[in-house]
């Protein structure tokens, strides 16, 4: 990539209107992004409606993890965008990046901001999303306040201008057009599925019935399966597990999440090397990420990466075993 990212500096430089944390009795419910993520709850329990169900949807499940979770928010957003730890040719990283935000992550720009700053100010009062108010804040409620729009834009301004130097990323930032990719994969998914059902030789009723069947599982529940498991690299793995270095925050290395998150959960690890394109340290740390990663490599669609640090900033800690 030519663009470089965006060098955070000293808390001095950063403006205090920015970075100031409202009180609890200011805060305000942003009913759009609230009402969102519980609708898309209420969607994901249609699940449970025997109308529903086919084995298809059930395993686009867990191949919509991969797909929009690794390859998408780990990969696309944050090792990719967020901490420039790999280079790809642009359409690529533009795909992932959609991917990532079809994982309803706000978008792009922001969702870099948010996280540059984290690790900024991890675990500070700074910290847009420490579990150290509350483990509610840290995995939803941080989500859910609304931000003032002159203070959204300085923040991004701030974090990711160099990501809205790319006219798509720009474009998803305005008037909520980060949605669209949303919008556009859930009518992918119904389209696919009632057209195969069609060349099946099912009729309309099966076709639409099939159809619902793959939205529900591969939109709704896969959606809200993606959320939650990213969610809880923000809130989890700073409260729960074992920490292999001593870093300035209370990241830790939480094994469910590091499986689960397909190398997200190694969150000690990361605070450590944050510039690291791998996540997992020991052999057994599995980081399917990393390895997706050094696939594309291979493939000669991923170039730059950057490798672990023999001396990471944080020297070695306790040596807790989960």
């Amino acid at each position: 990539m030519s663009d470089e990212p965006l060098i955070v500096g000293p808390e001095s430089a950063v403006a205090p209107a920015l970075l100031r944390r409202e009180p609890d009795h200011v805060r305000q419910i942003d009913w759009t992004y609230a009402g969102g993520i519980a609708a898309l709850h209420l969607l994901a329990l249609l699940a449970f409606v025997p109308w529903f169900f086919s084995w298809t949807g059930v395993l686009l499940v867990p191949i919509g993890m991969y797909t929009f979770g690794t390859l998408g928010i780990n990969i696309g957003l944050h090792r990719l965008l967020t901490h420039r730890s790999l280079a790809c040719p642009r359409w690529l990283e533009r795909t992932l990046v959609l991917m990532g935000t079809c994982g309803w992550m706000d978008s792009p720009a922001y969702w870099v901001a948010v996280h540059r700053r984290h690790h900024q100010f991890a675990d500070e009062e700074r910290d847009p999303h420490s579990p150290m108010e509350s483990l509610f804040w840290s995995h939803l409620g941080w989500y859910m306040v609304k931000v003032d729009p002159e203070r959204r834009a300085e923040l991004v301004q701030r974090y990711a201008r160099d990501v809205l130097r790319d006219p798509l990323y720009a474009f998803l930032e305005r008037n909520g057009n980060w949605l669209l990719p949303i919008a556009i994969s859930w009518l992918v998914l119904f389209a696919l599925g009632w057209g195969a059902a069609l060349a099946a030789g099912a009729g309309t009723t099966g076709a639409v019935q099939f159809g619902a069947s793959v939205l529900v599982w591969g939109g709704f529940v896969r959606g809200v399966v993606v959320f939650h498991i990213t969610m809880s690299v923000n809130s989890i793995t700073h409260l729960w597990g074992y920490r292999s270095y001593q870093t300035n925050d209370n990241s830790k290395n939480n094994v469910f999440i590091g499986i689960l998150a397909a190398g997200e959960g190694w969150h000690n690890n990361h605070h450590a090397d944050p510039g690291s394109a791998r996540h997992g340290r020991r052999w057994w740390e599995l980081d399917i990420a990393w390895l997706l990663i050094r696939l594309l490599e291979r493939a000669g669609l991923a170039r730059d990466v950057v490798m672990p640090s023999p001396h990471p900033a944080a020297a070695t800690a306790d040596q807790d075993r989960p």
